[in-house]
């Protein structure tokens, strides 16, 4: 029997998520899928993820996962969802929710079996820039300055130092930060970036650069 953190936002138990897993016996922890819930998790073997909405705050959180908790991750998704599935997620497995019991044991078994990565040290991303992304408590920092940033600042600004020198398009920025379904305007990017800007300071709004009639990268020295 296993020690399971389940992650969801779409239900209160098991059963409204995963339903064979109600039929198991293994001790579940349910938990909201937010990054503040990975605080609160005590003996653990593997954390289960609902990943049937939200995908871009769902895969953003699987990656907290791999970098803090360093444990096993298993992500519901439906069938519509497969095709964005990468090795970014760092998931060990997914399993659809109308999969019966016999499956999903066996693919517990088989996460529980894996061969654990090595932990390294915790410590707060950081770039030649000076820039510091704690990913855990959603908070940013250069110049051991706290950035004063929303939800979609800080996401756009953490999507964007994770490749530096990259150049994404508008449109790509839309889809990773914002998401498949969300349907406004480009210029909502341009509208965070200027935010952005402004809040980095002169000394370091050069960060994001412009290349144009293409999108934005970032640099990685100030």
């Amino acid at each position: 029997m296993a020690n399971l953190l389940l992650l969801t936002n779409n239900g209160q138990s098991e059963a409204e998520v995963l339903p064979a897993l109600e039929l198991l016996l293994h001790q579940i922890q349910c938990l909201p899928a937010q990054t503040q819930s990975l605080s609160q998790v005590s003996e653990c073997d593997a954390v289960i993820l609902d990943a049937r909405t939200e995908l871009v705050a769902a895969r953003s959180l699987a990656q907290v996962i791999h970098s803090t908790l360093k444990l096993p991750l298993l992500l519901v998704a439906s069938e519509g969802a497969l095709s964005i599935l990468n090795s970014e997620w760092h998931a060990a497995d997914f399993i659809l929710p109308t999969a019966v019991p016999a499956e999903l044991e066996a693919r517990i078994r088989l996460l529980l079996s894996a061969v654990p990565e090595p932990a390294a040290p915790a410590e707060e991303p950081q770039n030649r820039s000076g820039l510091r992304i704690d990913e855990l408590s959603y908070t940013a920092k250069i110049d051991q300055r706290i950035l004063d940033l929303t939800y979609k600042e800080f996401e756009l600004l953490k999507y964007l130092s994770q490749f530096p020198g990259r150049v994404f398009t508008r449109e790509q920025l839309l889809h990773e930060v914002w998401g498949y379904d969300y349907y406004g305007g480009t210029r909502t990017v341009d509208v965070h970036v200027r935010r952005l800007r402004a809040k980095l300071g002169t000394d370091h709004e050069q960060l994001i650069g412009t290349v144009r009639n293409v999108g934005y990268r970032f640099h990685n020295e100030a």
